[in-house]
């Protein structure tokens, strides 16, 4: 008998690891991804302790290129430089045995590549449906059908799966926020620590990538479909007054530099509502197309690998599919949603725009002891993989 075959929808971060976790235990993999490249869209991205052990567990090792170097000092301060809130990022090895690491998308998308079997990934085929989620797979692409003992629908925040899937769920909501993203190159700059700056209504953020460029964000609160026609200007307007190195950063956006930096905006949407569950008879929604949340806690990548790692384990467990994605939602539902929530309601706080609001919200972040802040993330940073013998034992290490 042949070994099983699964399709992946979607070649981001989800999409990849669960490819890299399910080749490693035996499966035959085929990745259709719609982008012509794996090009790593995006900007930075933080990758928690909860999403290295994830990483670690199925042989693809960060050391390598995401380094030993953690983010040092991080906190959150107002617009005047003044810190809300500052730990040491010692602090989370002490007590995670890991400190968070911050790379370009695309670094990890490399990585996660890389780790595949070639010929694993087939780029500018979209998935545009199944026919059938109940027995053998039928996928369809604009490539041809393909067909499969499983499905993963890893196809992001507009997933035609999900909608296929669960016609009747409301979909997206917006957060009632916009984000800027960039990433500029560290040469001239100094290296800044990593903070989030909270004003009313807005945010910006700074945080060192491990290769020597800074990862810069920032966000404001806007209605649906708003977009500045100069990003840069609407930019300027907003933080040129805050503190360094935020002008700086500015100024190494302005587009008539000699070597302009793209700026990435978009609104934020969630799933505010929850899926019921995170299958249906052989498919298996993960990340973004089964719990998309606003960046507030920096989870969602993190949370679409926790994903792949517990849906490959649980399909390597036996041959009983629909029983593996059953026990895959169970694993995986509360925590989400859980997470997804805690996410909204830091929004909601940092999105505080009224000055007798603003200063109370300060206040109580002022006041909390840091020692209380280390630990209210224990619930997120503190999950661990599911034990059980290597992947690439299991496949015989391949």
């Amino acid at each position: 008998m042949g070994a099983r075959h699964v399709v992946v929808a979607g070649g981001g971060i989800g999409g990849l690891t669960a490819a890299v976790a399910l080749s490693r235990h035996g499966w035959r993999v085929t990745v259709c991804e719609r982008a012509p490249a794996l090009t790593g869209a995006g900007a930075g991205i933080v990758l928690a302790p909860n999403a290295l052990r994830a990483l670690d567990s199925i042989g693809v090792p960060t050391g390598v290129w995401a380094g030993d170097a953690p983010l040092g000092t991080v906190g959150l301060r107002t617009p005047d430089g003044a810190w809300l809130s500052r730990a040491d990022s010692r602090a989370l090895v002490d007590r995670h045995g890991l400190s968070s690491c911050a790379v370009h998308r695309a670094v990890l998308i490399d990585a996660l590549a890389a780790a595949l079997p070639p010929g694993t990934v087939r780029l500018g085929v979209p998935v545009t449906g199944v026919d059938d989620a109940r027995g053998p797979v039928r996928v369809r692409t604009t490539a041809g059908d393909l067909d499969a003992d499983v499905l993963v629908a890893a196809d992001g925040l507009r997933s035609v799966l999900r909608a296929q899937l669960f016609p009747g769920h409301p979909g997206l909501r917006h957060a009632g926020e916009a984000g800027w993203r960039a990433v500029l190159p560290g040469a001239g700059l100094p290296r800044p620590q990593a903070a989030e700056t909270w004003g009313a209504g807005e945010r910006f953020g700074v945080v060192p990538l491990v290769d020597g460029r800074i990862y810069a964000y920032a966000t404001a609160v806007t209605g649906p479909a708003a977009r500045p026609a100069d990003h840069h200007a609407d930019l300027t307007r907003r933080f040129g007054a805050w503190h360094d190195p935020i002008p700086a950063l500015l100024d190494r956006l302005d587009p008539r530099h000699p070597e302009p930096v793209g700026i990435l905006h978009h609104d934020f949407h969630e799933l505010a509502v929850p899926l019921p569950r995170f299958h249906a008879g052989r498919v298996a929604l993960l990340g973004d197309a089964a719990h998309a949340m606003t960046p507030n806690l920096g989870q969602g990548g993190c949370q679409a690998v926790e994903d792949a790692v517990v849906l490959a384990h649980l399909l390597a467990r036996g041959t009983d599919v629909p029983a593996a994605l059953a026990a895959y939602t169970q694993a995986r539902h509360r925590r989400t949603v859980r997470i997804g929530r805690r996410s909204r309601r830091v929004g909601e706080l940092a999105r505080l725009s009224h000055p007798l609001a603003v200063s109370l919200r300060n206040l109580a972040v002022r006041a909390t002891p840091r020692a209380a802040t280390v630990r209210a993330l224990d619930e997120v940073l503190g999950w661990q993989p599911p034990p059980g013998p290597s992947p690439a034992t299991e496949a015989g290490g391949a």
